[in-house]
């Protein structure tokens, strides 16, 4: 009988899933963010990237600060109190649930992925205010009915949820699958619910070619969609103003870095 407790077992195995030898959509997006959680691969696809494509580090960071202020929107002004983050990533400043919680000390936060790198650093997410709660979750947005069934040790889905996918949804090759999976979460989700979503677009030759690039480096493809697809994930919504736009001008604050325009588009949507 082997004396490894099982938490150190789980950790090892995890570990082991993690691949070095090619670039990491996680990793990579950390690197942008100017996080310390990635590798050499990681950092030489992103440094090729940001020579095709100066603009997907402004993507990057307005796309954090995007987060953030749909946090405050959804915790401040509608009272939400429980967010579902779906894709997480890895940690970086301003995770879902410091945002939340710095509003609503109450507030209840389930983070889904199932990633290993990100698995690995799941003990730096699962910290929360006294008051309120954070969980984690090893979930596939695959399996929308399931993550809605775990979640459920920690969220209460009679009462509304927010349910945010950033970044996330472009590993969904079909537009119609990834649509598809986003109604099905919805739809485990009572009135009153909101669905925030962000993404990169294909809004400029250089952002298609970071695109492009990027999934030819071996690294799990990552597809980048129009305008107009952005907006179908919201249907049967009722759109937040002032809509589906740049990340930078979803209600913009004065605090946000000053960029130019980027090819990233979010919104927020209400369940009627």
């Amino acid at each position: 009988m082997s004396d490894t407790h099982p938490e150190v077992a789980a950790a090892a195995e995890i570990r082991a899933r993690i691949d070095t030898t090619k670039p990491h959509s996680a990793r990579f997006w950390n690197y942008f963010v100017g996080g310390k959680d990635n590798y050499p691969v990681d950092r030489e696809i992103g440094d090729h990237i940001k020579e095709i494509f100066p603009g997907l580090v402004d993507v990057a960071v307005t796309s954090r600060h995007f987060l953030g202020r749909a946090v405050r929107y959804l915790a401040g002004e509608q009272g939400v109190r429980q967010f579902l983050d779906i894709g997480t990533g890895l940690p970086t400043a301003d995770n879902t649930h410091e945002v939340a919680q710095r509003v609503a000390p109450d507030a209840r936060i389930v983070y889904v992925d199932n990633d290993p790198i990100v698995l690995a650093h799941a003990n730096a997410l699962l910290t929360s205010t006294p008051e309120g709660r954070t969980a984690y979750l090893d979930a596939d947005l695959y399996d929308p009915e399931a993550v809605l069934k775990a979640a459920e040790g920690t969220l209460d889905l009679s009462r509304p949820v927010a349910l945010m996918i950033l970044n996330t949804l472009g590993h969904v090759a079909d537009h119609g699958r990834a649509v598809a999976l986003v109604q099905r979460l919805m739809a485990g989700l009572p009135s009153g619910s909101h669905l925030v979503i962000s993404d990169s677009t294909a809004t400029s030759e250089g952002m298609i070619a970071a695109s492009e690039a990027y999934n030819a480096s071996g690294a799990v493809p990552y597809y980048v969609r129009s305008v107009e697809e952005i907006a179908a994930f919201f249907d049967g919504l009722d759109l937040v103003d002032p809509g589906v736009v740049p990340v930078t001008d979803w209600r913009p604050e004065a605090t946000d870095p000053a960029v130019p325009a980027v090819d990233a588009y979010g919104a927020v949507g209400r369940k009627p």
